[in-house]
């Protein structure tokens, strides 16, 4: 059974699996005196369709799970499930596999290259895949379109506002229809009216689309657009609240 194979779908009649689960996760880092544990022993399951919104003070371990969730890091025990699927069981071409067809990531800084077009942006984890230019240019054009950005493509970073270098981050980050959408402060960078038209478009994603979003953010007021809301402090998951996502 390949990867895919493995990671796509429940097994017929079989109650629907977690999209991501952690079972008694830590990351330690440095021994003796100077060990740190960046999460403790942590459970966290998320249910396919969920946005949740997970938070917590510098330190807290919330970027540490969100790094090992993104397969951009291993814990140092326990579990991580990714569709029922042992990613601790995966090797490194596995778990690249993973993160380029079923991830998609959407950070502060917008991690755009500066001398290539939003759309060329938008093209990139296509050409990671190896897709012709034929095949991923109406992709990426669709991924613009669908963020509002469909006039822009040609543009270039410095040509376009905070809010819409962000608009094709994400863009970039849904091109390949990802399961899950991980978006790391994701507004720290934009002003508040900005950061309002940036949720609202991740929930009209979450909602419409289906894609499951993790988002981090320290920003109280991006947290009412989640439907769930898990607070980290020193390495443990202090609360895990179902909440009424914003209209």
């Amino acid at each position: 059974m390949t990867l895919r194979d493995a990671i796509s779908g429940d097994a017929a009649g079989a109650p629907p699996r977690p999209i991501i689960e952690l079972r008694n996760v830590s990351k330690i880092y440095g021994r003796g005196e100077a060990e740190v544990r960046a999460l403790d022993g942590i459970c966290l399951t998320i249910r396919k369709g969920e946005f949740a919104a997970v938070m917590g003070p510098s330190g807290s371990g919330k970027s540490t799970a969100m790094n090992i969730i993104g397969c951009l890091d291993q814990p140092t025990s326990g579990d991580y499930l990714f569709n029922g699927v042992e990613v601790g069981g995966l090797d490194r071409a596995q778990r690249a596999l993973l993160r380029r067809h079923y991830l998609g990531f959407v950070f502060q800084g917008f991690n755009l290259l500066a001398r290539t077009t939003a759309v060329e942006n938008v093209e990139l984890p296509l050409i990671y895949r190896g897709m012709r230019q034929a095949e991923r240019r109406p992709l990426a054009l669709d991924a613009l379109a669908r963020v509002g950005l469909a006039g822009r493509a040609g543009h270039a970073p410095s040509e376009l506002s905070g809010g819409q270098q962000q608009r094709v981050a994400i863009a970039r980050a849904i091109v390949t229809s990802p399961s899950v959408l991980l978006a790391d402060e994701p507004t720290g960078n934009l002003d508040t009216k900005t950061s309002e038209e940036i949720m609202e478009l991740l929930v009209d994603l979450n909602r419409t689309q289906g894609i499951t979003i993790v988002m981090v953010t320290h920003e109280p007021e991006m947290v009412r657009y989640a439907g769930r809301v898990v607070q980290f402090v020193d390495g443990h998951i202090a609360s895990d609240e179902d909440v009424q996502a914003a209209a």
